[in-house]
């Protein structure tokens, strides 16, 4: 699910991509301004790959059973927050509840998750993205 916050950011991000072109064109470092102040602006420019990165969240149903999983693994009770945006160390999984979370889901959807994928999960959001693009992809 992609969202557009409104012109002005669109221009914002535009501006600030074409001065860090600039930057590194004419071999300046870029420069991060950051105050203590609430109403200061603060920006982090960061180098990113050259490749195009287009992300679509999972469908809220994946997400419900990602929920109903992660509460059965957890062993939490029912009416227990978990929702998409739930870091599982936060529902105070440990690292051998998330590889449990992970067999859970593996099973459930006859899926198989490699090491390294696994690794990157961290919310239950996380969890429901990764499911759809292995079910995309044996399906292919």
């Amino acid at each position: 699910m992609a969202a557009i916050t409104g012109a002005s950011s669109i221009s914002v991000r535009s501006r600030l991509h074409q001065n860090l072109a600039l930057c590194r064109a004419n071999g300046v470092k870029p420069l991060s301004l950051s105050g203590n102040g609430r109403s200061s602006l603060s920006f982090g420019l960061q180098q990113r790959s050259a490749r195009l990165r287009i992300s679509c969240a999972a469908k809220p149903e994946m997400v419900d059973k990602v929920c109903q999983i992660v509460r059965k693994q957890l062993a939490l009770p029912d009416d227990s927050e978990v929702s998409g945006e739930s870091k599982f160390s936060a529902l105070g999984a440990d690292s051998l509840d998330t590889v449990e979370i992970v067999m859970g889901l593996e099973e459930e959807f006859g899926i198989s998750v490699e090491e390294e994928s696994a690794q990157s999960i961290a919310t239950v959001q996380d969890a429901a993205d990764l499911i759809e693009k292995l079910i995309e992809k044996n399906k292919a």
